[in-house]
């Protein structure tokens, strides 16, 4: 089994809670479009001005959804 990255894109200021729950949203098409093996998809609000959104890829997709989506940040992913 490979290992599983979490790509991660940071939001900030008043509206960045939005902003991350409506890039989610963009990240599920991405996912059904492109139709990847895992689809693991969230967001987090940080406080009130810092959010995040994040997709989980595999190590065979990471560096074409990387490139593709330019994330700001990644992760090896653990099941929490």
């Amino acid at each position: 089994m490979s290992r599983k990255i979490k790509l991660i894109w940071d939001f900030r200021g008043p509206a960045s809670a939005k902003t991350a729950e409506h890039h989610e949203i963009h990240l599920k098409e991405y996912i059904a479009i492109e139709k990847l093996p895992l689809n693991i998809t969230g967001f987090k609000i940080i406080n009130d001005i810092h959010a995040t959104a994040f997709m989980v890829v595999t190590d065979e997709n990471m560096i074409v959804v990387r490139d593709a989506l330019k994330p700001h940040r990644g992760e090896v992913y653990s099941e929490e």
